[in-house]
């Protein structure tokens, strides 16, 4: 079994040093991070099973690597902080974060948490049918689309141009690689000009801001990829 890839964002050298060495022997791989600008630095670079964040780092705030990981990734997120507020707690648990841990904290507790959220994240995975994108949820398996927690309607061209690009997760696809897919599919002409309009509909559709989308992005000169 692969290691849980774990992203640990803490400033505090001693509590770090002795959280990364007690989750390694737990079988975690632990990358350590004490910064918001290092930490979203190797998140552009490399991917994780999930994120530990401290909330107070010297250059900002846990929430906004929390903010940045809810918009562009899919995985959970833990808050590990000093601060017990309630005001705190809300903040962090409407942004996303799937719990919220205040120090001191005793270590088998914090592990056994860590393991809940990830069997957690992972009934709500692809291989259940499930595909989140932020507050986007796409059920392969009903073939619905939900936008924080409400029904899309999708006509039947744009979910399955939405499919494919599902399917091609991480992928950049041509218009050429779209339009061949999406005529595979529904046996229907679509040409370069309506693929265009078909884009544009389902970003109206699942984006917060379609003109500044972050689900479908557009790789400029290349075409378009999801997550």
């Amino acid at each position: 079994m692969s290691p849980i890839r774990l992203l640990l964002v803490e400033d505090d050298e001693a509590i770090a040093a002795g959280l990364e060495y007690s989750l390694e022997q737990e079988g975690f791989s632990v990358t350590r991070q004490a910064r918001v600008d290092d930490a979203l630095s190797v998140l552009h670079s490399e991917s994780f099973d999930l994120a530990l964040l401290d909330l107070s780092l010297p250059d900002g705030s846990g929430y906004d690597i929390c903010h940045y990981i809810k918009k562009e990734r899919d995985m959970p997120v833990v808050f590990l902080t000093a601060r017990d507020d309630e005001g705190n707690v809300v903040m962090g648990l409407d942004m996303g974060a799937d719990d919220y841990i205040v120090k001191p904290f005793r270590l088998r507790e914090l592990i056994s948490r860590l393991r809940t959220v990830l069997r957690r994240a992972r009934r709500d995975s692809p291989e259940n049918g499930l595909h989140r994108y932020g507050d986007v949820c796409v059920d392969t398996h009903q073939g619905k689309v939900f936008k924080g927690g409400r029904d899309v309607f999708l006509t039947a061209l744009e979910y399955r141009l939405l499919l494919i690009l599902i399917q091609h997760e991480g992928q950049v696809l041509t218009r050429s690689q779209l339009l061949e897919r999406i005529w595979d599919i529904s046996g229907d002409f679509v040409n370069d000009n309506t693929l265009t309009v078909y884009i544009k509909r389902l970003r109206e559709k699942i984006e917060d801001d379609p003109r500044e989308p972050v689900i479908v992005q557009t790789v400029r000169g290349q075409g378009y990829r999801i997550g």
